[in-house]
């Protein structure tokens, strides 16, 4: 199956794709989306929906996930992110792609154990259970790849837990 995990923003978009095969959860393809500073908002919202859809259609993702958005001080860079988020989800629904949200809390329990883990920590159990060789960059990515990480686990678990609430 084949998870794609989002880490949202209008700057940098990062993303992750990565498969589980049995228990092991390997790395396809990750990067990121970028926009040029000072372009107009809806230039940039249109090259991150188009980008994703060409992601979405090159690699063929069974499910999403995202990082929920958490801000707590510049009210107009959140709404940049969140208009950005929404096309993204878009281009998923679009797609008719299940879409999944992950607090960071929720992610750095996943990756590290610990729901305060430090953003070094969490990019180290990435590297760690992808089995890369260098800390993808820029942050965003490997951001993303802990998403789809944790998104990969926590479906797993879930499913199981779904067939056991039908029976």
């Amino acid at each position: 199956m084949r998870f794609l995990g989002i880490d949202p923003g209008i700057a940098i978009v990062g993303f992750g794709f990565v498969d589980k095969i049995g228990n092991k959860v390997v790395p396809v393809q990750y990067g990121c989306i970028q926009t040029e500073a000072h372009t107009p908002e809806e230039e940039r919202l249109l090259h991150v929906y188009e980008g994703m859809v060409q992601l979405i259609d090159k690699y063929k993702p069974d499910t999403v996930a995202l990082e929920k958005l958490f801000f707590n001080r510049n009210v107009t860079t959140a709404m940049s992110v969140s208009q950005a988020r929404g096309v993204m989800v878009l281009a998923a629904a679009q797609k008719g792609l299940p879409i999944a949200e992950y607090t960071p809390m929720q992610i750095k329990q996943a990756i590290v154990g610990y729901g305060k883990a430090e953003k070094k920590q969490v990019q180290e159990m990435v590297k760690m259970f992808l089995r890369l060789q260098v800390v993808p960059k820029p942050d965003d990515v490997a951001d993303a790849l802990a998403v789809a990480v944790c998104h990969a686990h926590s479906y797993t678990l879930n499913s199981k837990l779904n067939e056991v609430l039908r029976k």
